[in-house]
């Protein structure tokens, strides 16, 4: 049989592409957003304060485990050393962080944006060799799954405090009762849509059909699977909508605990 030789392709070097459109869009603005986002959740991590506002919780620090607000489940944080800054969010943000962070949306996301690997499709970047996530440290990216199965507990938790922003206390008279503000629908689009991108989950939607031969033998798993599915194709949309929105949420209770705004009840 005749063979045909094929000419070796040389390595592209750092940038260098054939493509004629502005590639390097994409990854600044992941660049520019995801670093916004970093900075200020950073920041509002650290301040300890002005993260309720009446019935209204901020994500940032969704469960208060310690802490001096209604909200928190075991009261002040009495053990925590005197010496050292204390912020509830210390506690919690560790687990939905880590579920972005090892996303598999997100990594290709800002491998591109913060490490040029690739800088994006077809373009030359920084480096001679390819290990994939095979070595360390990014072999630890494989724990998605487990960071997945918290991040839906993170969705109760979230969509609870959701609910409760409907109820409101008279300060005349210390009753309770049913209401809606501006902020109840804050809170409440916030979870729907950080339900719509852990619900999309890839590792999720593996778990709910992968390990089937034949999803059509079980029709509730065969609609989770389907339902999964939808949200999965707009994962990214979901991924960016979220991300927003949860600062978005953390932005508002806050400036409406410093009197910066003013909270409007509809109801």
């Amino acid at each position: 049989m005749a063979g045909t030789s094929l000419p070796v392709l040389q390595k592209r070097s750092f940038g260098e592409t054939s493509r004629r459109d502005n590639w390097w869009v994409q990854p600044l603005v992941v660049f520019l957003g995801l670093s916004a986002f970093i900075v200020y959740a950073t920041w509002a991590a650290f301040q300890g304060a002005h993260y309720t506002y009446g019935p209204y919780l901020s994500p940032f620090y969704s469960p208060v485990l310690f802490g001096d607000s209604p909200h928190a489940w075991l009261g002040p944080a009495t053990w925590w050393p005197a010496s050292l800054p204390y912020s509830p969010a210390f506690l919690i943000l560790w687990a939905p962080a880590g579920f972005r962070l090892t996303c598999y949306y997100y990594r290709g996301a800002y491998y591109k944006a913060f490490w040029a690997d690739p800088p994006n499709c077809a373009v030359g970047e920084p480096r001679k060799g390819y290990i994939g996530e095979s070595n360390w440290p990014l072999r630890i990216q494989n724990i998605h799954r487990y960071f997945m199965y918290i991040a839906v507990l993170f969705i109760v938790m979230l969509t609870i405090d959701a609910i409760r922003a409907f109820w409101f206390t008279d300060p005349t008279t210390g009753k309770g009762g049913f209401g809606i503000g501006v902020g109840t629908i804050v809170l409440c689009l916030n979870a729907f849509l950080l339900a719509g991108y852990t619900f999309g989950c890839h590792s999720l939607r593996h778990i709910i059909g992968g390990r089937n031969d034949c999803l059509t033998a079980s029709p509730t798993c065969h609609s989770l699977y389907k339902g999964c599915t939808a949200l999965n194709k707009r994962h990214m949309l979901w991924a960016w909508t979220s991300l927003i929105m949860v600062m978005f949420a953390d932005v508002y209770v806050r400036l409406c605990s410093m009197g910066v705004w003013k909270d409007v009840r509809i109801i």
